[in-house]
């Protein structure tokens, strides 16, 4: 089944169930389903009639269709809210109207912003009216318009609205969810690719049905679990995992609009309290990246006794915790089943496939590995870029994989072997017992900060950009907090070192870089050559780079 279709289906199901709570507003499936009608209908309004866009035979804009990918796919829209109800309601209004997603971060800077509406031939950005002004400029600077989402009232599915529902909406939706053809596009997710700009992943409507119906399956999500979510919605570890799954089973999911130590261990003692029965439908489920996980054991140290107790309790109860997006330390670990009772799932999926590998949700946890394959997925070891046996790239096939990078055929086919497996750019080896550790990126263009993949080369192309700045080399250090960060070695250009100057300070960097790269690209050390060390055939030398200035641990 295609993902709209399932996700309609559990929603019509659900009617009256509450979906999302935000803040102090609880919404229902019912409520979220006549938004969603809402906006699909103003979507339709937008391509057909208004703004000077002319409806085409098949329905869609001229000059819109024509910036496709392929014929089937609808128009790109660009939606930009806080985690929110709205966010929901406009991706599946979005598929309702046969449109592609495309998640916009409101965090990131404008540059890369106006990357991904250019490069998406994004028409229209749904936002929600506190965010307007954030967007205005945005949409002021590219051909795109913006559109004002409507406001979700919070309904219960009682009464007149029942009627309304049963007898309007329900129809009018039904008739709108229709079975897509297999490789439609549903979902573009941008990530960091090698070669400098973020690249747009296009996920199909039934690649992500499949992704849903994998991750449900592995850790038994049922409509009786309710998530905590505090992810990023841009990125597929929260789109997918933390969100779309849960309402695909008919759960509930809260939203954190911001991950905070306080606000996480706070909802879990409200589910939870001491001496006391626990909420009606508690908390059952978090899902976080390795430093969330390192903070949060932080914030717990630093709690009085009768709180950490408060706390370990609570945590205690919930059914699951899951651990994602880059190594997880094992002191961490050890730390975290020893305060919580929980040894956390580690499990490894990329922007490409989403979900692939996990470790069992009832038995052996191993720590340092990201478990075995999920059902149906098929993995393989390129050992040929390896000196060492039983080690070498992980090669994925998957039901839930990517259909192509957007605009990028060759870079598309490039990431693929003949018989059709992905290159996943991980290098691996897999124990006699089928687990798989990861023991580090194929190529040291790649870093992972805190669960994104970045490319080295797009950080050092900002960076090239300041004018004190004539040469640069990125890449990753250890950290125990986010896994890796960033590390800039740069050469001061003449003129700046004629000044008497040596080289820029760190903070004069990161204030300029601030407005040019997202927080977690922003080098956290800086280092100033007067030249880069360079191989026989004149590139520079990373990897001795990354061997001298590399902390000893």
């Amino acid at each position: 089944m295609d993902v709209i279709s399932a996700a309609l289906k559990t929603a019509l199901a659900a009617s009256g169930k509450v979906a999302i709570n935000s803040g102090d507003k609880t919404v229902t499936y019912s409520a979220l389903l006549l938004s969603a009608d809402q906006i699909c209908s103003l979507l339709k309004n937008k391509f057909v009639t208004d703004g000077g866009l002319v409806e085409a035979q098949d329905g869609f804009p001229r000059g819109v269709r024509e910036s496709l990918g392929r014929k089937r796919d609808g128009p790109c829209v660009g939606i930009m809210t806080t985690p929110s109800p709205a966010f929901v309601a406009a991706v599946w209004g979005a598929w309702l109207q046969g449109c592609v997603v495309v998640p916009l971060c409101l965090s990131f800077p404008e540059a890369e912003l106006m990357h991904v509406v250019e490069n998406a031939k994004i028409s229209l950005i749904l936002v929600t009216e506190e965010n307007r002004k954030i967007v205005e400029r945005l949409a002021a600077k590219t051909s795109a318009e913006l559109v004002i989402l409507p406001r979700i009232e919070t309904l219960h599915g009682k009464g007149e609205y029942a009627t309304e529902l049963r007898h309007k909406v329900r129809l009018d939706i039904e008739s709108r969810v229709s079975t897509p053809s297999d490789d439609t596009a549903a979902l573009i997710i941008y990530t960091s690719g090698t070669t400098g700009k973020p690249k747009g992943v296009v996920h199909t409507h039934s690649g992500l049905g499949a992704q849903l119906r994998l991750i449900s399956e592995a850790w038994a999500c049922d409509s009786q679990d309710r998530f905590l979510h505090c992810l990023p919605l841009h990125h597929v570890h929260g789109f997918i995992n933390a969100l779309t799954t849960p309402l695909y089973v008919g759960a509930v999911v809260d939203f954190l609009p911001k991950f905070s130590t306080n606000g996480v261990w706070h909802s879990w003692r409200k589910c939870y309290p001491v001496d006391a029965e626990a909420s009606e439908c508690p908390i059952t489920v978090f899902t976080g990246v390795p430093t969330m996980y390192v903070r949060l054991l932080q914030g717990y140290a630093n709690m009085d006794p009768q709180l950490q107790k408060a706390s370990a309790h609570a945590a205690k109860q919930l059914r699951l915790m899951l651990c994602a997006s880059s190594a997880l330390p094992e002191t961490v670990l050890d730390e975290w089943e020893s305060v919580t009772g929980h040894r956390l799932v580690e499990r490894y999926g990329m922007t490409e496939f989403g979900m692939g590998l996990s470790n069992p949700l009832h038995g052996e946890k191993k720590a340092g590995f990201v478990g075995k394959p999920l059902p149906g997925i098929e993995i393989k070891v390129d050992e040929t870029i390896s000196d060492v046996e039983g080690v070498g790239e992980l090669l994925f096939k998957s039901p839930s994989m990517f259909r192509e990078y957007w605009r990028q055929p060759q870079a598309t086919k490039d990431s693929f072997t003949e018989d059709g497996y992905f290159k996943t750019g991980d290098t691996v080896r897999i124990d006699e017992d089928g687990y798989v550790k990861i023991l580090g990126r194929t190529s040291v263009d790649i870093l992972m900060v805190g669960g994104f993949k970045l490319s080295a080369l797009e950080i050092e192309a900002v960076l090239l950009q300041h004018p004190v700045i004539a040469e640069c080399a990125v890449f990753a250090i250890p950290d125990n907090d986010y896994g890796e960060v960033p590390c800039a070695v740069i050469v001061p250009s003449v003129a700046y070192a004629a000044t008497g100057r040596k080289t820029l300070s760190l903070i004069e960097l990161q204030s300029w870089a601030s407005e040019r790269l997202a927080p977690y690209k922003i080098p956290k050390k800086l280092i100033a050559l007067e030249s880069m060390p360079r191989n026989a055939m004149g590139k520079v030398n990373k990897k001795e780079l990354r061997k001298t200035f590399t902390p000893i641990s």
